[in-house]
């Protein structure tokens, strides 16, 4: 199973994805660059992705905790915590985009 996430200098990766984890994990488990002072506990907001618009309707709605950090980082419309996207064969293929650097 497998993400794909295109980071910040616009080069896609794929990466082998195991079910259960957040992606979050799956992301920095591989080497990537990605904020998440708070160990994915939805308090830092620093773990923010951009979804796919295909995958956006797939994925749960988000929890008031995160929502909140999301609204105090000024996300876009498409971003999420991914510390708060647990992965599963569901999403199988999901694709992500790291925003840029602050």
């Amino acid at each position: 199973m497998k993400i794909k996430v295109a980071g910040r200098d616009g080069t896609v990766q794929e990466l082998d994805a195991v079910e259960g984890w957040r992606v979050m994990e799956i992301i920095r488990a591989h080497g990537l660059s990605l904020g998440a002072e708070c160990g994915g506990a939805s308090v830092c907001g620093e773990c923010r992705v951009h979804v796919a618009n295909e995958w956006r309707d797939r994925l749960h709605e988000p929890h008031p905790e995160e929502l909140e950090r999301l609204d105090e980082h000024f996300a876009e419309d498409d971003e999420r915590l991914s510390c708060q996207l647990i992965f599963s064969e569901a999403l199988n293929g999901l694709t992500l985009r790291l925003p840029d650097a602050a």
